[in-house]
């Protein structure tokens, strides 16, 4: 949470002052009862949806929340919620927010402005009526804590819910439908069709190598896989997301004839449980496999997708879902369910300009596949900031960054490898070694991209720039899209 969100909502005062304003509200709905939501969607004037997007989902969401309106015949204006102010929502009458949480309860990058310059203060919203959609990932402490913090905030200002407000757990279609619902009530229609997730395709896993063989950290592996017929496209900073199965192990547990109905399900502790079942019943009773979602380290003009996956493990020893399958359980040549999801807040400027990028471990995927972009377009003034554990054998694709290197698509290049030396050594230290350097390429009009780890590189990072760059310029560089973070 940024220090002007502390400042004046932390955690216990939003909780007391929450509490308190419950009595109220429910006093100020005596008085002036709330419009139903008939005589709501019977209005004529647009419903004001803003959003505010760290990796382009919620940006999606609130897109076709203002189509689902309009479907309806309720006008609706999209807005960032940068761009707004409190006159602005004082007047809108009506408005819906669609907002994600990054970090550890942190908003958007691009929702720093509205944080610090109006939830910072009072604002006269009484006549506000609104419905609010969080974003979120409960596998994370601080869960929909930016859309939590941005519903107490309005309602201690005066705005009135017109329905609790909604959190999607990891893009959960049942909660998306249920908002769907309150945008039917909203637009006085009940025709507003589901929004079904595109259907993965079956890419082909053509390789997985071993990247980093004797590390001292996970293994990590370059995978490529080939996609079906058709062309399949995207661009520098976009998601694979991939629809893991369960390893053949796991499924050894339960009789043959359900290995296929449950190969993309959740699997019960207690294959007792599905005693009696038919395959198609115990499949529609168990709950899809989450999908898992990664950046894509090559270019669509190279005919495969790539990927940079490290394993992750259980406490108990068991591989990751995702990583265990593409790393290890899923066979050569075998199909992989992947779907790629455009990241419009990471892809690179329309414009030639410098470009700064910084990150550790695997997010070098996000990092190569720009620089790639870089070099087919004959843009050579970048500069990669890249750590990890050991150059011995961390150093991620280490012949073709000193290829771009002498090339000269690498204009400049800072290596941290944190063992390689008594005190631990990380990409935010050689941030500031190199603070002029930094100074200089952002008064050229250099951009800024992260990608990497969320825990320990992200908040150092950015720390380490603020500190270089001071925090209004940091934030100018946020607004005008010239800082931009891909962390997990």
């Amino acid at each position: 949470m940024s220090p002007e969100i502390e400042r004046y909502l932390t955690a216990g005062a939003v909780l007391l002052a929450y509490a308190g304003f419950c009595g109220f509200v429910a006093w100020r709905r005596r008085r002036r009862r709330a419009p139903g939501l008939a005589a709501i969607a019977g209005r004529q004037e647009p419903v004001l949806v803003a959003y505010a997007s760290q990796t382009g989902f919620a940006g999606e969401i609130a897109r076709r929340s203002a189509e689902a309106l309009q479907e309806g015949g309720v006008p609706a204006r999209l807005a960032p919620l940068e761009t707004l102010d409190a006159d602005t929502l004082a007047v809108a009458g009506r408005a819906v927010f669609v907002v994600s949480t990054t970090g550890e309860g942190d908003a958007p990058d691009h929702a720093a402005r509205f944080v610090r310059r109006v939830m910072g203060r009072k604002a006269a919203l009484s006549g506000l009526d609104y419905g609010l959609l969080a974003l979120g990932d409960s596998s994370y402490a601080r869960y929909c804590a930016f859309g939590r913090q941005l519903d107490a905030w309005l309602q201690i200002q005066g705005a009135t819910p017109l329905f609790d407000r909604v959190e999607v757990d990891d893009a959960d279609g049942g909660a998306l439908r249920h908002w769907q619902y309150h945008l039917g009530k909203i637009a006085g229609t009940s025709e507003t069709p589901d929004w079904a997730p595109a259907r993965f395709a079956e890419w082909r896993l053509v390789e997985r190598r071993l990247l980093n063989p004797g590390s001292p950290g996970g293994p990590a592996f370059h995978l490529a896989l080939e996609p079906p017929e058709g062309a399949a496209q995207w661009q520098a900073g976009d998601i694979a997301e991939i629809g893991p199965r369960n390893a053949r192990a796991a499924l050894d547990r339960f009789p043959p004839y359900f290995l296929e109905a449950l190969r993309d399900r959740i699997l019960p502790d207690d294959p007792s449980e599905l005693e009696g079942l038919s395959p198609e019943q115990a499949r529609e009773r168990q709950k899809p496999l989450p999908h898992r979602e990664y950046s894509i380290a090559s270019l669509a003009s190279e005919g495969r997708l790539e990927l940079v996956v490290r394993q992750a493990r259980h406490p108990d020893g068991r591989l990751g879902l995702g990583s265990g399958w593409l790393t290890e359980h899923a066979p050569m040549g075998s199909p992989i369910a992947l779907r790629v999801r455009s990241n419009r807040s990471f892809h690179a400027p329309e414009e030639d300009r410098p470009m700064i990028l910084v990150g550790n471990g695997t997010g070098i995927a996000g990092l190569r596949a720009h620089l790639k972009a870089r070099e087919a377009a004959g843009r050579r003034r970048n500069w990669l900031v890249f750590g990890e554990r050991s150059r011995e054998r961390d150093f991620l694709y280490r012949e073709e960054i000193e290829g771009w290197v002498a090339a000269g698509v690498l204009a400049r290049l800072d290596l941290a490898f944190s063992r390689d030396q008594a005190a631990r050594l990380y990409v935010q230290d050689r941030l500031r070694d190199a603070a002029d350097g930094l100074r200089e390429w952002v008064d050229d009009g250099a951009a800024i991209y992260v990608c990497g780890s969320l825990e320990g590189m992200s908040a150092g990072v950015h720390a380490a720039l603020t500190e270089a760059l001071a925090h209004e310029t940091l934030e100018r560089l946020a607004e005008e899209g010239l800082y931009r973070r891909d962390v997990y």
